[in-house]
């Protein structure tokens, strides 16, 4: 009999469902790389399911694959009206403050324009006058011409790959983000270079909207010290962890969302998702993230809020079992674990569209981004580096400090 697998069942059904989603335009090795395991692992992990859907019967499979290939088409459609120039709602309006609205440089060159095309009719200096403009800022403006046309080109290219960089994150990348990717890329560019860009031609990242409450205290509970005191910084990783409970809309019902976040590299160790809020959520999620350090994370402190899930004594129980110290911060009070709340921002920033037709779809645009954020998304407190590179960095550079 084979040893048992590290990871939960949630988190390998999870992906191989983001693999087949690719409709083989990713490897197996591609898609192992955001997931965090090898390809061969993965590979082993969609033989066995194709195996299990084998048994389970024809009909079933078929039933299954065209769900997959629903959600995917969604999906795709959903970023495509999302990434397309033209394609969203008022598209073709102009930009706010863009030049159409303003005067100035769009009317003066108006002007420029007009006196040379007239100039051999009937004069530069008479249409100055009439123009109400001077000869000076015409010639100016004369011999400026290739460098203004040398800029335009050179925004034009940028413009592009700002847009390849905006398309390629789904729409999700603001202007810090994309600065930074720029900058990944060897670009020497600007900030407000970047931002103007943007802004004249429509580019934004997502917006935040409404929260939902999830955390209902048990007022019976004892609940634990407040460890961090909202510190959200650690000098090392497993040393402090956080963690919390979110929610997502598929269709008339809801779709719960737990995570375990290093504290120190911004990462998502643990993840769980149910249809419940039941204690089992946040344990799987624990679990996980544990399973994820090699089972080596006895002392690391893990803070949540008072929720009755984080209170229970289950919870409790697999905490002592892993040697883990629990924290939470006040009933009421989201800056006490400010940094988990700014997490789910992100996520139902960028992540979610709406409602979701089904938990599948759910699942699997949820998962696909967890693994997205762990591996590429530029994190602004890490340097702009993602959570990954991140901690790659800080261990090389733990290594060479014993070396030495």
């Amino acid at each position: 009999m084979g040893r048992k697998s590290p990871y939960p069942v949630e988190f390998r059904n999870d992906a191989v469902a983001l693999f087949r989603a690719a409709g083989g335009r990713r490897t197996y090795a591609a898609v192992a790389a955001d997931v965090g395991v090898t390809g061969e692992t993965l590979r082993s992990w969609v033989r066995q399911a194709d195996e299990q859907a084998g048994r389970a019967g024809n009909g079933e499979v078929a039933s299954e694959g065209r769900d997959e290939e629903l959600v995917r088409l969604r999906a795709e459609l959903g970023r495509l009206r999302k990434a397309e120039k033209g394609v969203g709602t008022r598209a073709g309006d102009p930009a706010t403050g863009g030049p159409v609205f303003r005067q100035g440089d769009e009317g003066m060159t108006g002007r420029w324009d007009f006196i040379s095309v007239h100039r051999a009719d009937f004069g530069v200096q008479r249409i100055c006058r009439i123009l109400g403009v001077s000869r000076s800022g015409y010639y100016r403006w004369l011999v400026d011409t290739e460098a203004r046309q040398a800029r335009q080109v050179a925004d034009d290219a940028l413009v592009a790959e700002i847009r390849e960089i905006h398309t390629g994150h789904k729409g999700t990348y603001g202007v810090r983000r994309v600065h930074a990717e720029l900058r990944g890329f060897g670009h020497t560019v600007n900030r407000k270079r970047v931002e103007r860009l943007m802004r004249v031609h429509g580019i934004e990242g997502r917006h935040l909207r409404r929260r939902k409450r999830t955390t209902v205290p048990d007022r019976l509970a004892p609940p634990a010290p407040d460890l961090v005191q909202r510190d959200f910084t650690a000098g090392r990783l497993d040393e402090k962890w956080c963690g919390d409970i979110t929610y997502v809309q598929v269709g008339g019902t809801w779709l719960y969302l737990a995570c375990v976040m290093d504290i120190c590299s911004r990462r998502v160790l643990g993840w769980s998702m149910a249809t419940h809020m039941r204690t089992e959520l946040v344990v799987d999620a624990l679990t996980m993230a544990v399973a994820a350090r090699g089972g080596h994370v006895a002392g690391v402190i893990f803070h949540a809020d008072r929720g009755s899930q984080y209170t229970s004594a289950a919870f409790a129980q697999v905490s002592d079992y892993f040697g883990i110290w629990r924290s939470m911060g006040r009933v009421g009070s989201s800056y006490d674990n400010a940094l988990a709340e700014s997490f789910w921002q992100g996520l139902k920033r960028e992540a979610i569209p709406g409602v979701f037709a089904t938990v599948s779809q759910a699942r699997l645009e949820i998962f696909q981004w967890l693994t997205y954020y762990n591996a590429r998304r530029r994190h602004s407190s890490l340097g702009y580096l993602s959570p990954i590179e991140f901690e790659r960095q800080h261990q090389r550079g733990h290594r060479l400090t014993l070396a030495a």
